[in-house]
Formats: C-alpha cells, sequence, structure tokens
C-alpha cells in the first residue's frame, strides 16, 4: 500500500476517496470501496430523511468493518434540508470521517469536532482551501476543472490547480477531477497531493446503484462527451452531453434565465436516468475522467489496479529512470 499524510490521519489504507455523489453515494458503494481499502463516501442528500440516512449507515456497518464516511453537501436554497438532523444522525451512528462540499463549512464544524468526527472539504479554488484551512478542517479536497458536478469559475484545471493549493495547504490535500487510474495517483503525488478522489470512475462499477445502460454508456464515451451548463448563471456544472444538457447551453447562451430551464434540469429528471437507464430523460453527471474508463469493475478491483499500478510505476518506470 501507498501511504500518505491523508492516509495516516484519516485511518484508511489506500489514499483513494470515492466521491459523494448524489443518487450514487450508498452504502454498497461505499462499503466496496472501503472494504478494499479506500474511503467510501455515503451521500447524506441522497437519503430523503435522516431516518432513512440512519437506516443507509446502518446497511454500510453490516457490509463492511472498514471505515467509511458521509458526504454533506451545503448549498444555498430556498427550502434547505434540515441539515442540523443529517448532521446529529452522523454524529450519533458513530461516523468518524465526514465530507463536506458546497458552502462555508464552519456552522457544522464545532460539533462535528466535539465528536471526534474530522472532516475533510472539498474546494475548487485555492482561496477557499486556505479559508477552509484557516476555518480548521482536517483535509482538503481539491477540485479541479475536469472535474464532474461543479468545478467552480476558476476554470484552473489540476494540474496548476493542485501544486498552487500545495504551496498553502499544510493539513492533508486529496486532488479532485480527472483521476481513473494509476497514472493519475502517481500524478497527483508528484504534485503535492496526498491522494486522490474519483466519482466518474466509481460510477462505472458493479457496485454503483446506477442503471447498466449509463454505466455502458460511460465506457463508450470519451473525454469530449460533456458539456458545461449554467456558465452564464455563474454556476457552472460539467455533466454528460445529450440533447438536454445542449439544450440548456443554447437557451442560456441565447439571453435565458434559470426559470427557462428549470424543467429542463429538475433532479427528478437526472435521477431517471440512473433508475432507467433512459440517457436522455434528463442531466446527468459525469467528468472528462470518463475518456480514461473502459470497463465495469467492482470497486474492490479498482482501488486495488489503481494502487498496483501506481506502485509499479513508482518503483519501476520511474526509479528507471534515474540514471
Amino acid at each position: 500500500m501507498i501511504s500518505t499524510k491523508f492516509t495516516e490521519a484519516f485511518g484508511i489504507e489506500a489514499p483513494i476517496v470515492q466521491g459523494g455523489m448524489q443518487w450514487v453515494g450508498r452504502a454498497e458503494l461505499a462499503a466496496a470501496v472501503s472494504d478494499a481499502g479506500g474511503l467510501g463516501l455515503i451521500t447524506a442528500l441522497t437519503q430523503p430523511t435522516p431516518g432513512d440516512l440512519a437506516n443507509e449507515i446502518a446497511r454500510a456497518r453490516d457490509l463492511t468493518d472498514k471505515p467509511f464516511g458521509v458526504n454533506l453537501t451545503i448549498l444555498p436554497t430556498i427550502n434547505p434540508p434540515p441539515y442540523e438532523e443529517y448532521r446529529q444522525v452522523i454524529v450519533d451512528a458513530g461516523i468518524t470521517i465526514v465530507e463536506t462540499a458546497g458552502s462555508n463549512p464552519a456552522a457544522h464544524l464545532p460539533i462535528f469536532h466535539e465528536h471526534g468526527v474530522k472532516v475533510l472539504h472539498k474546494c475548487t479554488s485555492v482561496r477557499h482551501a486556505v479559508k477552509a484551512q484557516d476555518l480548521g478542517v482536517d483535509g482538503i479536497s481539491i477540485d479541479g476543472f475536469e472535474c464532474a458536478g461543479h468545478p467552480g469559475e476558476d476554470d484552473i484545471p489540476g494540474l496548476v490547480l493542485i501544486p498552487a493549493a500545495a504551496r498553502q495547504i499544510d493539513i492533508p490535500m486529496i486532488a479532485s477531477g480527472g483521476f481513473a487510474d494509476g497514472q493519475g495517483l502517481v500524478a497527483a503525488l508528484a504534485l503535492g497531493a496526498d491522494g486522490i478522489n474519483m466519482g466518474s470512475r466509481f460510477m462505472c462499477t458493479v457496485e454503483s446503484p446506477i442503471h447498466q445502460k449509463v454505466k455502458e454508456a460511460i465506457v463508450a464515451g470519451n473525454e469530449l462527451g460533456t458539456e458545461l451548463i449554467f456558465r452564464t448563471l455563474r454556476n457552472t456544472g460539467r455533466v454528460a452531453s445529450n440533447t438536454v444538457s445542449r439544450e440548456v447551453v443554447e437557451i442560456l447562451n441565447r439571453g435565458g434565465q434559470f426559470e427557462d430551464i428549470a424543467e429542463l434540469v429538475a433532479g427528478k429528471r437526472g435521477v431517471k436516468v440512473y433508475e432507467t437507464g433512459d440517457l436522455e430523460a434528463g442531466i446527468w453527471w459525469i467528468g472528462t475522467a470518463m475518456g480514461l474508463i473502459d470497463d465495469i469493475p467492482t470497486a474492490g478491483e479498482v482501488v486495488t489496479r489503481i494502487v498496483e499500478e501506481a506502485e509499479l510505476i513508482i518503483g519501476k518506470r520511474l526509479a528507471d529512470a534515474i540514471v
């Protein structure tokens, strides 16, 4: 195994984290990643209620005795979820690692730290990473422009963002966006990160709770198969390119506003893609790492393969390059 500042601080074996993906981060996937030595994450807001989250955590505990975490995405909404109740479930369940993302995690840190929960905060810029470090989070996940979901508005790819952040971050830091194999893990370590976070790669695994047709579409796709939506609204999101996402881009480029696309991007439509395999039912999230994914292995095989590839690159190919 590869030991880093992140694995040591967060008590896991492999420096690989499964992204906290809406509708995807369920017990089976999180448990499989953790069982292989990585860090699996259950997505709190995928569960309709705090009680459902408690049940999902219990299901994961039945599947693995390894540590796993919970993702709590904090987003400004008109009718916010009951964050305090979700947070209390996390604490009461004895979860020791939480990934926060979206907005400022400051309000959540005192109760988590009071109960011995380490907080890994996802950021899309160096300035936000530094602010989170100053607030007292335990680790940073720095998210490059290549990622699925919301890459921020700076458009800085990982090749620059990771070392730029590493210059100012002293706590454990993992890299997100565009990672899918052992080469990526080695690159992240070389750039100053202490591990990698992967969403798209873990979407395309046996345990991933999405339709087989979506997994097959990821395998068939390439790095050009995404669209950047919401650019004009300053809320950029990277999603799969399909008739819906292209229509969203076209409407906004013509000067449309959110109300003009709200029905197209509704979550109830997006989840149908994962449930039914209808790739045109709504928008669905995928990163440019799709171009590096060409099979549907188990999540455990992904973790083992990436670590073994990285060890071979570090111990053989790179070592042999030194003369």
